[in-house]
């Protein structure tokens, strides 16, 4: 069995060889996302493995099977770069990732206590010696509602951790979960909205919750509301943000992802110009805290990612039961 592996980065080859090496597959590997103009990377192949830089549509995955390539998996939890309904009426199967909840859910929740304690401008002054402490006034979590919008396995891991803050905690999700209802009380989004004074989100980007925080919703939400993001980016209208910051309805922001990030985070360009002005302009806001896509980033994702990346392609090149098949 051959493999040829997209987006390979440094810290993930000695899990890939591992593992290549354990289910006795041929490993071809290169830090390219796959397109148009890598498609000759996987000839001879049997699947492929990809990052979110690889947005295989319609024509991209017909070009796949027409050179015998029946199964892609994504080393990533999100699979919005694939047409997936695209995959299944071609016969390609597709398969995401899974990694343990808890580093994003530990992320998130430091960047609820960056945005809340005001770290951003407090690291500003110590880095010209003003130790000065006008301003830098936080607040407790304890005497906060908190809002979670969606509580899979990462928004419940986030509810598990501020339970020992004493916040109270609100949830809200199409398909409610046991584990989280003992933890917070499920209401509607709409009272959600009205009562959180932080609200964090965990969703999966789908064509409903796609700009779920915009204009509309954020006239429903107090003012001075705090914001925290380590799902994804296009969950939020960056303009409508951009315009609550600038208005004080949104008191502050904590986001490791953003809409229309793509090119940016994940790359060194500190000797390009950046062309992204929304980001530009929203970052420059003392209680704004823009992180580069890395609250996923531990030693235990980077394996069992790289794990999910190749046990999966074998699992449905052999015809097996794939859990993580999409």
């Amino acid at each position: 069995m051959r493999i040829t592996v997209f987006e390979v980065r440094e810290d993930e080859r000695d899990f890939l060889c591992r593992m290549a090496q354990q289910e006795n597959v041929t490993l071809c590997m290169t830090e390219q996302p796959l397109g148009e103009e890598t498609l000759s990377f996987a000839e001879g192949s049997d699947g492929v493995s990809i990052l979110g830089h690889s947005h295989l549509d319609k024509a991209l995955l017909k070009k796949l099977k027409e050179r015998g390539i029946g199964a892609v998996s994504t080393r990533t939890i999100g699979f919005n770069h694939m047409d997936v309904q695209a995959a299944h009426r071609l016969g390609v199967r597709v398969a995401h990732a899974s990694y343990p909840p808890n580093g994003v859910a530990d992320f998130t929740v430091m960047l609820m206590l960056l945005t809340l304690r005001n770290y951003k401008p407090a690291m500003w002054r110590q880095n010209v010696n003003d130790y000065s402490l006008d301003g830098l006034r936080g607040r407790e979590l304890r005497s906060l509602t908190v809002g979670v919008l969606g509580t899979g396995s990462i928004g419940r891991m986030v509810m598990k951790n501020l339970s020992g803050f004493g916040c109270r905690m609100l949830a809200y999700d199409p398909h409610p979960h046991e584990e989280a209802a003992a933890l917070a009380q499920y209401v509607p989004m709409e009272t959600l909205l009205r009562e959180s004074d932080l609200i964090t989100l965990h969703m999966p980007l789908t064509p409903e919750t796609d700009h779920l925080i915009n204009s509309e919703t954020l006239k429903k939400m107090k003012d001075g509301v705090v914001l925290i993001n380590t799902a994804r980016g296009a969950l939020a209208d960056i303009h409508a943000l951009t315009k609550g910051i600038e208005t004080g309805k949104i008191g502050a922001l904590g986001m490791d992802v953003l809409e229309n990030e793509e090119g940016i985070y994940h790359n060194d360009r500190r000797t390009d110009i950046i062309k992204n002005r929304d980001m530009v302009y929203l970052r420059q806001f003392p209680n704004v805290v823009l992180t580069q896509h890395m609250a996923f980033y531990t030693q235990e994702s980077v394996e069992s990612m790289a794990h999910c990346g190749v046990i999966t392609l074998c699992q449905m090149l052999r015809g097996e039961e794939c859990p993580l098949e999409l």
